[in-house]
């Protein structure tokens, strides 16, 4: 059976910058990656898909962007492109096409990876598959009819691919509204229903949002000074960088076409039974917005000058009240895209006393209570930068560090 000192497990963007880190050191490790490198960016975005935060934030260890659209967003096969190159760059030991079945304790020292490709003994194992692995649907999803498709989000691909008929997507986090954007802009019916959102400026006085949070030292925070449920409960910024970056907005969805519905609460006969609490999910985003704006003119002395204006918020009509029920066949619907997050898996495969009850990660800034066990990639690792792409550079730093003192 081959024994290999560390074993990194996946080929994103966390396990590569760990990869090139632990090949700086001289460690000896492979990378280990159940389809290609960068397979969730590859397999799990829509063709329409682009990255929040803009190029210039995006950087790993010993590699920046350094194209001519600083100020732009990648779209999904330009960061498979930039992963791909920054593996390259540095000959990252990646094998491809093998996945982790179960990861445990060897007799002895170490311990067994059970692969599709065979076994492997391994003195350290990096976790580098990161916070989106299993798609969460709801149990309302079990009720709909038959002949109605009902997808998620990490399995939508374009407006084109869907059946004809009106879609509805449920969720209204950044996935979810960018997917409703991307639907209504093909010309397609779209129904959205609204949740917990946190609506933001793209830009403000001339900046990007990440610009402004990023020299306002709000990436900085560390796990430590956030409670438990404010981490949990962090909603994405209604974002998108599709044509240059916009701002999304709910009103303006609606004034263009769309149709926003309250939360999906249950569905019987073909009917989903709607929350009525639309109006206050629109105006929870109206306070997100205007805190943001509070937020940077009551640090503006801090910050580099001269800026423009303060950039006022769009207004558009109020959307009509929602019905209490939505009858599918009635309203011609005939997909439903559950954009409802993730929920991780590691309890399926990780067979050691590293997780919590509900099967998270339980770790000191990647180490976890087992010897030789590491996490990378994850939200909340350390700070909230640990989100980001840009984030696994000190992550990965720490781990790295561990790993070959």
């Amino acid at each position: 059976m081959e024994r290999v000192a560390t074993v990194v497990v996946g080929a994103g963007h966390a396990g590569l910058a760990v990869s090139k880190l632990l090949r700086e050191r001289g460690a000896e490790h492979v990378v280990l990656e159940r389809g290609r490198t960068a397979e969730r960016w590859r397999s799990e975005r829509w063709d329409s898909f682009t990255l929040l935060t803009p190029n210039w934030a995006t950087w790993l260890p010993g590699w920046r962007y350094d194209g001519d659209d600083p100020d732009g967003f990648m779209t999904r096969s330009e960061v498979v492109s930039y992963l791909e190159g920054y593996a390259r760059s540095f000959g990252a030991p990646v094998r491809e096409g093998v996945e982790v079945e179960q990861l445990s304790a060897a007799n002895g020292d170490g311990y067994r990876l059970r692969t599709s490709g065979g076994e492997l003994l391994a003195d350290a194992v990096v976790i580098a598959t990161g916070p989106f692995q299993a798609p969460r649907l709801p149990e309302v999803a079990g009720a709909l009819p038959d002949d109605v498709l009902q997808l998620h989000s990490s399995a939508y691909r374009s407006p084109g691919e869907l059946p004809p008929g009106a879609v509805l997507v449920v969720g209204t986090g950044a996935s979810g509204q960018q997917i409703a954007d991307d639907l209504l802009r093909a010309g397609r019916r779209v129904y959205l229903s609204v949740g917990r959102h946190r609506r933001v400026p793209r830009r403000y006085r001339g900046r990007d949002h990440f610009r402004w949070l990023e020299q306002g030292g709000f990436y900085e925070r560390t796990a430590a000074d956030v409670p438990a449920e404010q981490r949990r409960r962090g909603a994405s910024p209604a974002l998108t960088g599709y044509d240059g970056g916009y701002d999304l907005d709910l009103r303006r969805f609606a004034a263009a076409g769309g149709t926003l519905l309250g939360r999906v609460l249950g569905a019987t006969d073909g009917r989903l039974i709607l929350d009525q609490g639309l109006a206050a999910s629109l105006a929870q985003g109206d306070r997100a917005y205007d805190d943001f704006a509070a937020w940077v003119e009551g640090r503006l002395v801090r910050f580099e000058g001269p800026f423009p204006d303060p950039t006022p918020r769009e207004r558009f009509p109020d959307p009509p009240e929602p019905p209490a029920e939505l009858d599918l066949r009635a309203a011609g619907v005939s997909t439903v895209v559950w954009a409802t997050g993730f929920r991780s898996d590691f309890d399926r495969w990780v067979k050691l006393p590293v997780l919590d009850a509900d099967g998270e990660p339980v770790h000191h800034r990647g180490a976890a209570a087992c010897t030789g066990i590491y996490f990378v990639g994850l939200n909340w690792l350390h700070r909230l930068r640990s989100a980001f792409i840009r984030g696994a550079e000190e992550d990965a730093g720490h781990v790295a560090a561990l790993l070959t003192r």
